[in-house]
């Protein structure tokens, strides 16, 4: 009850968050992180959605590694570039755009120096977030990093805004 009247209250004040996700498709979605990483390696995802009225609104989670299934063979994110071909193709037959990405790490949801050095999607304004140990604990705003992209491999920390930048649960359309 006390998600629905600070989601009420967000809206009347006309405050948006920069991205959207219902529980049941982020729940899903952190589970199947959780199985793949299986306490021991990185998982991964590109979040699936598309933007209206302002916010980005996420659909569904595209693994990385059901569009490169060697990308985890180091134990943490490689993605082949020369796949992202496949990404898009998805993306279009699913009238779809990436909305953010999502990988987990072990203990922290800090970026990591590669982290920085190589974002998925190197566009200004690219949401990253990062879900701290494997997965298995933490999961919602507030407790995970959330990190956008500003241009030259410069990131700006958006964790400590948690709810007012990502919300998880109902939000009207």
């Amino acid at each position: 009850m006390a998600s629905l009247l600070q989601t009420i209250w967000q809206v009347l004040l006309r405050r948006k968050p920069k991205l959207v996700c219902d529980f049941q498709t982020w729940n899903r979605g952190i589970d199947e992180l959780r199985r793949r990483a299986n306490g021991r390696q990185e998982s991964g995802a590109f979040l699936l959605g598309d933007e209206t009225s302002g916010y980005r609104r996420i659909r569904e989670f595209l693994f990385y590694d059901d569009v490169d299934p060697t990308c985890f063979a180091n134990g943490f994110v490689e993605f082949n570039g020369r796949l992202f071909g496949k990404v898009w193709g998805l993306c279009r037959e699913r009238k779809l755009t990436v909305v953010a990405d999502v990988h987990v790490h072990p203990g922290h949801y800090a970026q990591s120096p590669s982290d920085q050095q190589n974002p998925m999607i190197a566009e200004a304004g690219h949401l990253a977030l990062i879900i701290p140990d494997f997965a298995a604990r933490a999961r919602l705003p507030g407790a995970i990093g959330l990190y956008q992209y500003e241009g030259r491999r410069r990131w700006r920390d958006l964790s400590r805004m948690g709810r007012r930048v990502f919300h998880v649960g109902w939000w009207p359309t």
